[in-house]
């Protein structure tokens, strides 16, 4: 089996990279019954001479599905079933679910007052911060402004308990930020939702701002939705290439 691990530009569909295909073929299996809970999965390197790809991609993997709750990795022992399908992924210390309740309760209204109380200096720091996440290809850095966003966003409301509730949760919107932009291909989509707000905030419209937080926010839930829904390796289109 050869889930080669290059990606591939272009337009078009998104085609899956490696990973996924690696993440949909090992969370098919589990979900079969083939990985029993409580059963070891195969070595490392078993995985990676099975499915023909690289070490990297199939530790990727590996990490998407104990965030999806599937396994559970034990220091010198392995991989270990603990579920045979995907409940509530979990970021960092909170469930998927209940971090998107509260973001829709604190982030919605916080873009509606942003966009009362904002100053030149938020405008400019916002629109500079977009400028490089349009510009940013690399998802590790991606993420990192991603969480940078939403915190100047919470300072625009000029409210500092806002800022420290983001700041409370803010490890879990990275790790949240980079499951969806790797599973979902989110950074573009992302990236106009951003400007959206943006300009919500530069018109000063708090009902435009609420509006297209709360668009985001629907996104989000869409996205991780359609990757917590079972998916199967033999239904996904695999990017062509020479192994990494």
């Amino acid at each position: 089996m050869n889930l080669s691990d290059s990606q591939t530009g272009g337009s078009g569909p998104r085609r899956v990279s490696a990973m996924e295909a690696v993440l949909a073929h090992l969370r098919g299996a589990i979900e079969r019954g083939e990985y029993a809970i409580g059963d070891k999965l195969p070595s490392e390197a078993e995985l990676c001479r099975t499915l023909e790809v690289s070490r990297p991609v199939l530790r990727e993997a590996l990490r998407a599905l104990q965030t999806m709750g599937l396994t559970v990795s034990r220091t010198g022992k392995g991989t270990f079933v603990v579920a045979s399908a995907v409940e509530d992924p979990t970021f960092g210390d909170y469930a998927a679910s209940d971090l998107l309740e509260v973001r829709r309760h604190i982030e919605i209204p916080v873009a509606g007052y942003a966009a009362a109380r904002r100053t030149p200096e938020n405008l400019d720091h916002l629109a500079h911060l977009l400028d490089r996440m349009e510009r940013e290809t690399d998802t590790t850095a991606w993420v990192a402004m991603d969480t940078l966003f939403h915190l100047a966003i919470a300072e625009a409301a000029q409210n500092p308990v806002f800022r420290r509730v983001i700041e409370e949760i803010r490890d879990a919107l990275a790790r949240q930020s980079a499951f969806l932009n790797q599973l979902g291909g989110r950074r573009e989509q992302s990236n106009r939702e951003h400007r959206a707000i943006v300009e919500a905030l530069i018109d000063g419209s708090q009902h435009d701002a609420v509006q297209a937080m709360s668009h985001h926010l629907d996104r989000v839930e869409t996205t991780l939705t359609d990757i917590v829904r079972p998916q199967h390796a033999d239904d996904l289109p695999t990017e062509g290439g020479p192994e990494a």
